[in-house]
């Protein structure tokens, strides 16, 4: 029988939808109580979805035309995709009909030391928006939206791009186009990180264990290193944000401590990180999605909705050498 469940679920993978996938883990209650990583039997569909043939195709073309990969194929990429050719179309067309009204800011006086900023964007999903139900950007829309309602004149190029690990960005610094912008820009955020644990949960998700998290984490904490060394190297006058992570896991394994415990270890080694260099800071997001009382993720429980951006652009704002933000307050929730 679990034989047979296990060719299921791995079948699951590649051909059903979320719904069908809920049904699965619905079904065996007991599985959640029994996982406790060190002898776990996880199942979970994941977002870090970049196949061997997306990856090598990821060198050519424009950047702008390359296809996204993300960290939850099945649980992100194919509903939304779905939900655009399938039986959800009145929804999209409420999308569009919210698109270019709504405008989150974080209201308060924005207050710069320095005008004119260039600011470059670049990371995974968390940078790209996915999950902004406005359609607005995310966190980088949020805080354009923010600069314009102050009247700053700030240009930010947004390069995220779903399902990026430290690897892929690596080699995404080498194009043409990011290394021009990264070269002209005062600032650079980064958000990266939360693929590269994806990755594990997705190559091991039947026997996940400690410790295969903190082998990967020596070797993302090295490619986290070689990313500011290369954006030191285009250029050694910016100034780097990363930007933490928070737990992916728990929309679906909100019980398990573990997966937390595993988030913030992570965060704090890339924490330490950026304290080698002079240049860099770290911005922290764990704390903004943990019990909070208001929904603050996409329906797909894995990416922030635009409530959890807006958070996250005021904590960006809040951690900003180059800002100074007074009488901060937040704009009401859209339904």
């Amino acid at each position: 029988m679990r034989r047979l469940k296990g060719i299921v679920i791995i079948t699951s993978l590649l051909v059903v939808c979320f719904s069908l996938y809920l049904f699965l883990f619905n079904s065996n209650p007991n599985q959640t109580k029994q996982i406790a990583l060190e002898t776990s039997n996880i199942t979970v569909t994941t977002d870090e979805a970049i196949t061997d043939e997306e990856h090598a195709s990821e060198n050519t073309g424009p950047e702008k035309e390359e296809q996204d990969g993300d960290v939850s194929s099945d649980i992100a990429g194919k509903e939304e995709e779905e939900v655009v050719d399938g039986e959800n179309r009145e929804r999209s067309t409420l999308t569009e009909d919210i698109e270019g009204k709504v405008r989150k800011v974080v209201e308060g006086v924005i207050k710069l030391f320095k005008k004119d900023l260039q600011v470059v964007a670049i990371g995974d999903s968390l940078t790209q928006g996915v999950g902004d139900e406005t359609k607005n950007g995310g966190y980088v829309g949020i805080l354009n939206n923010t600069f314009e309602e102050n009247n700053i004149d700030i240009n930010i190029e947004n390069y995220g791009k779903r399902g990026n690990r430290t690897d892929q960005l690596l080699k995404r610094l080498e194009k043409e186009e990011i290394a021009e912008s990264i070269q002209h820009a005062d600032i650079v955020f980064i958000t990266i990180g939360a693929n590269d644990m994806m990755k594990i949960v997705k190559n091991s998700f039947t026997n996940l264990h400690v410790e295969l998290f903190n082998e990967e984490k020596l070797e993302y904490l090295e490619r986290l290193t070689a990313i500011f060394h290369k954006i030191n190297e285009i250029n050694p006058d910016t100034k780097i944000y990363l930007i933490g992570f928070y737990n992916p896991f728990e929309g679906y394994f909100g019980d398990i401590e573990e997966f937390q415990m595993i988030v913030n270890d992570w965060n704090e080694s890339s924490k330490s990180v950026t304290e080698e260099f002079e240049n860099v800071s770290y911005i922290p997001t764990s704390d903004l999605f943990s019990n909070s009382d208001i929904k603050l993720l996409s329906d797909d429980q894995f990416h922030p909705n635009t409530s959890g951006y807006e958070l996250m652009a005021k904590r960006i704002l809040e951690n900003m050498e180059e800002v100074s933000v007074e009488q901060e307050v937040m704009t009401e929730d859209v339904e």
